[in-house]
Parts: structure tokens; sequence; C-alpha cells
């Protein structure tokens, strides 16, 4: 294992220091691919020696179970080798080389394990260095038969020990349990890795489907297909609440996972809790524990911590960013994360399950408690119990920085403390892949970071305190329609957080991309304030990019595409619709861009991007709940300037005010209009400016007040000339709003198909 997997890291080096000097570019597909084989045949090429000789590699096996429960049983009464110590006086070469031996344990594996003849004369091969064959084993048994006697007194004989048939079954059962235990709690910890295997294989192939075999696909509204989604696929799990939270004992939040995700997750704790105790026993007489306290005590806590330990790699893997599962199964991040959550979760339950039930075996006062490997399982367990405190959604959303740095420690710390702890029980390879999979994943972060650059992004203040940076991208980084990338301000003070936003090309050049951020706390509510007090409202920062992230929806394949977005989820879905407006793109598609906004000042920050739908063909309309707000509009100089200003002469009464609720707003002694003085100040009224801004978006239609998402997706399945998808990113009771609608209107009167793409990525 070590020496192809070092043999195929050479090559890849070598490789890759080609592509480097032929391509003349570090960060070309090509070299990229070759990086990341290279980093994975390393990983596999240093594996430690202990992972690779322990599970899941190597078992006890059938064969080991019955030589030892047979050899056991046999030295408790006597030995045939003249040795002080009655054990190790029968060993393998003793049985196997002794006539007397040799004749008593056939005996015990003819009556017990008749099937396994063969194994005791591989044995006898392979530890005992004694060749022997079946008809040698014949004739051994019969000597058992004809000279085997009882035992006076324990101590070395020269005869063949008569054995008790009951006592062989006993001795069976009991090291079925001991040693068989460990053995099948490898395989069912198999079993679990599987089960997620086959879910990602439905998963791909049920998404992948949607890409590959797009004609067929959209005709698909049978009945059994329409129930599947209408009741399993795609609705929320009770009720309409998904990406909004749900009240849980009165004062802690939940996020309720998908009807589909729930049942993934309820049959995946189901199976758990079977296989944790499926085939776990107790036999009454039992030679290796005489009380079944104690017996059942460390069958559970064997059982569960072989569990616990094969899943460890996925709890790990569902976690990364770089999770080549995302790609796989086209499903996004935020679902693993769900995956991610509840998995950590029954793995903890199955962690506490070993911590106590072996305290309970040991004995509180027992010095086993105090040694090295058990303390450090300590530590992973009170880890474990402080990743699931603040990983509650109330705490995580309130102190997001906090959690996230903690969880990352406390993260460690479980990992690494638990791996401590089984370095010598035989599991640390399952422990390895998991520091592996964190590994890479850490190390793609790095590289992600390095290939694009630390290039100065201009921030700008803009309207709805929202902040706009614009970003010049290398000529290698791939974009992805909706896709998302994470940012770092390389400050003092925050160069080591990451903050995930979604990203638009600039409608002036493709190699810029811009970043939306709404400002909240942390340093979004830090760079507000500086920039506030900057006379242009605008400075440069240098940052550090790490993406992109995110996969494409199937959106393109649909004869009416329609792309939902409530607030600061525009330019995810502005990014989406646009990619689509494409030459090559199916010229007969209808597009629809929609976006919800409280008040009319929420449209300045996008406005440049909502001037370029110009001529796309893209019907958008605008929904403003609250139209007649005008509070906000102070900025209004900073996002049109003074060349807009005769647009409105003809409509303007420049020595009016407003009255009532509105307030003046004006521009400075800075203006200058063809028949107002520098010095004169000019009045505009919020009408006028909403006026000034229907008139230049004139490609757009204006609704004000509330959408009815239910109408919505009912008049586009009527008006659309076949299939139909909802592309949407939002605040969280919209987007749950729509997918409830589109899984009213799975089973429509036109037998339509309709679909549901969610790029909203709840990140705490």
């Amino acid at each position: 294992m070590y020496y192809y997997a070092s043999l195929i890291s050479i090559v890849l080096l070598v490789a890759l220091g080609v592509g480097l000097v032929l391509r003349k570019g570090a960060y070309s597909r090509f070299n990229v691919y070759l990086s990341i084989a290279l980093l994975a045949s390393t990983l596999i090429a240093i594996t430690p020696q202990k992972a690779v000789e322990g599970a899941p590699f190597h078992k006890y096996g059938e064969e080991k179970i019955a030589f030892t429960g047979c050899k056991y049983q046999i030295s408790r009464v006597a030995s045939f080798c003249n040795t002080p110590d009655t054990f190790s006086g029968n060993d393998a070469s003793c049985f196997c080389g002794n006539p007397n031996a040799l004749a008593t344990i056939s005996h015990c594996y003819k009556f017990a394990y008749p099937k396994l003849l063969d194994s005791l004369i591989q044995i006898c091969k392979q530890e005992g260095n004694i060749s022997l064959d079946h008809e040698d084993i014949e004739n051994a048994h019969k000597v058992y038969l004809s000279q085997a006697r009882d035992v006076e007194n324990t101590g070395a004989v020269n005869f063949p020990v008569k054995l008790d048939d009951s006592s062989i079954l006993l001795f069976r059962n009991a090291y079925d349990q001991f040693l068989g235990n460990y053995d099948r709690s490898i395989d069912y910890g198999g079993y679990l890795v599987l089960y997620w295997a086959v879910v990602f294989s439905i998963a791909a192939i049920g998404n992948w489907s949607k890409f590959i075999f797009a004609t067929s696909h959209k005709h698909l509204t049978d009945p059994f297909t329409n129930w599947y989604r209408k009741s399993i696929s795609l609705p929320a799990t009770y009720g309409s609440r998904k990406t909004n939270e749900k009240k849980f004992f009165f004062f802690l939040d939940m996020l309720v996972p998908t009807r589909a995700e729930t049942i993934i997750l309820s049959t995946f704790l189901g199976l758990t809790s079977f296989l944790a105790f499926y085939k776990i026993q107790y036999f009454e007489g039992d030679p290796i524990f005489h009380h079944k306290q104690q017996a059942l005590l460390r069958y559970f806590a064997v059982r569960c911590s072989i569990l616990t330990s094969a899943m460890m790699p996925l709890l790990i893997l569902f976690g990364g960013r770089n999770n080549f599962l995302q790609w796989l199964t086209k499903w996004d991040y935020s679902t693993f994360i769900t995956l991610h959550r509840w998995l950590s979760r029954i793995i903890f339950i199955l962690v506490a399950i070993h911590t106590f039930f072996y305290t309970f075996y040991f004995g509180r006062e027992s010095p086993e408690l105090r040694k090295k490997y058990v303390l450090w399982g300590v530590a992973a367990f009170f880890s474990g119990i402080l990743i699931i405190i603040q990983g509650l959604l109330v705490l995580r959303r309130k102190y997001y920085e906090l959690f996230l740095a903690s969880h990352i420690v406390l993260a460690f710390i479980f990992i690494g403390g638990a791996w401590i702890h089984v370095h010598d029980l035989y599991c640390e390879w399952f422990y390895y892949v998991a520091g592996a999979i964190w590994f890479f994943d850490r190390v793609v972060r790095v590289g992600r970071i390095y290939s694009f650059g630390f290039p100065q992004a201009e921030v700008h203040l803009l309207a709805d305190e929202t902040l706009k940076l614009t970003v010049p991208r290398p000529k290698h980084w791939e974009t992805v329609p909706g896709g998302h990338a994470f940012i770092h301000f390389l400050r003092p003070s925050c160069f080591w957080q990451s903050h995930p936003f979604t990203y638009t090309i600039s409608t002036t050049d493709n190699q810029l991309i811009i970043l939306f951020m709404k400002v909240k706390k942390g340093v979004t509510l830090s760079l507000y304030k500086s920039l506030l007090a900057s006379p242009q409202k605008k400075a440069f920062i240098r940052v550090a990019i790490e993406g992109s992230y995110g996969e494409d929806t199937p959106a393109r394949r649909y004869d009416t595409s329609v792309f939902v977005a409530g607030g600061n989820g525009i330019p995810g879905i502005y990014a989406g619709v646009m990619d689509l407006v494409k030459p090559f793109r199916h010229t007969s598609q209808k597009l629809k861009l929609i976006w919800v906004v409280r008040e009319y000042k929420s449209i300045l920050w996008f406005y440049d991007e909502l001037v370029s739908l110009n001529s796309t063909g893209i019907s958008t309309t605008v929904f403003v709940t609250k139209p007649h707000s005008y509070e906000g509009f102070e900025g209004f100089d900073l996002r049109f300037g003074s060349s807009t200003l005769p647009i409105l002469e003809s409509s303007l009464d420049k020595t009016s005010l407003l009255v009532g609720n509105r307030r003046p707003l004006h521009y400075g002694t800075d203006v200058e209009v063809n028949s107002i003085e520098s010095t004169e100040l000019l009045l505009l009224t919020g009408s006028d400016i909403i006026s000034h801004i229907k008139h230049q978006l004139s490609h757009i239609d204006f609704e004000e007040g509330r959408p009815s998402i239910e109408n919505i997706v009912r008049s586009t399945i009527k008006n659309s000339s076949g299939s139909s998808c909802f592309i949407t990113c939002g605040h969280p009771v919209m987007v749950d709003e729509l997918r409830a609608a589109v899984v009213k209107n799975i089973d429509n009167e036109y037998g339509k198909r309709v679909d549901y793409f969610e790029q909203l990525q709840v990140w705490a």
C-alpha cells in the first residue's frame, strides 16, 4: 500500500513539475488536478502502520475466534507442554505438535466448529510452523475418543483431556460475543457508511439526470413521480418552515430539514440504533464475564465506540467546504451542513453511551480510568458536550465568530483526543482518515486563496446600509452562476475571519467580481463606520478570496425559468439569470426575474445591475412592499450624480418642500444645473426620485405591495409553453413560501412539470 502510493506520488510530482514548465502557470486546471491527486496520494503514502494493522482492514475472524475459544477452554483445566504458565504453555505450536493437545482441540473443533477444520490446519502452519492435513486431524480425534479422560488436578497432563460438550458450546457463544462483537461492530460500521453511499448514489442519479436527460426529465409528470416529489423529496418536514427557524422548547430555535432529509436522517438513526443492539446477548454461565451487567456494559461500550469511529470521517467530510460529494450529488453546502449537524448529534449519543458504560464497567475508583488513553477519551467527550451546546442555533447566530473559532478548537480536541484514545485499540485508521480529510480541506482552502492572489478591493457604501466590493479576479478563476466565495479582509483585527457572500460579474468588466454585503455586526459594521466618515463613501482594502463554491442549477433546461429574490438575495439570483442570456441558450426559453424589496431605497445599491437588464429579454418585476417609505434617499446624489438632474427639471418644483413624514432631500453647493445658482439649494421630494428611478428603469415593472407567491407560481405554470422552474434566494419566510407554493402546484391541472431550486445558504 505504501509502496504503490509513494510511487504514484513521485510520478504525480514529476508530472506536476512538467505541467508548471510547459503551461507557464501554476494554477491551470491541469495543474490543479495534479496537485489534488498528489496531495491525496501523499496522505495515503504516509498512513501510520498502526492504522493499517487495525480496523477495518483486520478483524479476529471466525478462524481466530474458534481457536481462541477452544484454546482457553482447554487451558483452564490442563496444559500439555512443560511451561510454568498454563496459558503460555498451550500455544499454537503446543496444540499442533503435542499429540494429546491436538487430540483434545480436534474434538472441540469437531463438535463446535466442524466447518473450520481447514482454519486449524492453517493456524498450525502459520503460527506453530507445523504442517498437518485432514487425515492428521481425523487420527487425532480417534485418539481423543479412545483415550480422553477427566482431569483430577489442574496442571500438565500426558493424555487427551475429556471436554464437556455443553461447556464447549458455552465457550463458543462466549467468545463469539467477546471477540465476535468486535468483528460485527466493524461490519456494522461499514453498513452505516454503505447506507450513505446508497443515499448519495440515488441523489446523484436523480439530480444529474436533470442535466443529462433534460428533455425526458421535464416530461416526468406521471402520478407516482408527482406523488413522490409532492410528498417526499420537496416539501418541508411539517408545514412550510424549512429555512425559517422554528421554536423549540419555548426559547430554543431550530432549523427543520426538508421531508426528504428527515426521512434520510430518521432512517439512519433507526439503522444506527438497530445495529447498536443487534446480536448482543448474555449467556448464563459465561466463563469470561460472570455477571450479566458487566458483560453487557462491555459489549455495548465496544459496539458504540466502533460505530462512532466508522462515522468519524463522514462527520468531517460533511462539514468541509471542499466536499467532493457536493459535486457528486448536486446538493448544496447547507444540505451537507444539515447532515453534519444531525450526524454529530447521533455520534455524540454513541460516545456518551461508550463513556458511561465503560465508567461503570471499570468502576469509578478503578486505576484504569487514570491511564493516559482514558484521560484523552474523557477530554474528547467533554469537548463533544461543549460542541453540542455551542452549536445551538440561538447561540451560533448571536455569537457567530465566537462559535466558529471555538468550534474549530473543540473539534480539534474531539478528534485529536479520540485519536490518542484509540491509538493502541486498533481503530486508528478511522481517525487518520478523518484527520486527512480535514487537512486536505484546509490545504485546498489555502491553495484557493493563494491562487486568487491578494488584490485590493474597492469598497463602496451604498444605500440601505449595503457595502459593494469590486475585486479583480484572475483569468483562470472560474465563476459559478449563483456561486459564492469566502472573503478575508486583510486587517490585523480580523484577517483570520472568513465570510461567505454570493457574487456577480461586473456589468462593465467581466474580469471584475462584485460582492454585496448587508451591514450587520463585526467586520461589516467596522467597514460601515469607516466609510461613513469618508466624503466619497469609498475606500480600498486588501482582501483574500476563497472560492468559487456552489453548484449550477439546470435552469437552462426548462421552457420557463423564474428567478425569485428577496432583499439582499438578489446578487446570486441575478448572476444565475444573466448566465442564461447567452447566444447559445435556447431562444424560445422565457426568463423572468422577480425581486422583492421593502422600500425603493433598496433598489439604489443594485442599480447598475438593474440598468444592465435592458435589452436582455428578461421579464423583470420589482415588488416594493413599503412603497410610501421615503427614508434613506439622502445618498441619491452619490448614486446618480449631478448629470441626472436635467431629467428631473421638467417635473420638479424647485421651491417646494415636503410635508408630513416625507423629508426634503437636497444636493449641496457642488451641484450645477443650468437654471440654478451653484449656491442654491435644490429640493427633491421622495416621489421625484422614485419617478426618476422608474423612468430610467422603464424596462422593469414595479409593483407596490407584497406579491402573492401562490399566484405567481400558478400564472407561470399556466402561461408556460411547457416545463417551469423556480430558483430562489432571499428572506427565509419568502423562500419557504415559494417552496410550499411549488409543492402545492406539482399536480397542476395543465399536467406541466414544475421544479424548485433553492440557493439560500443557511450558514448559521
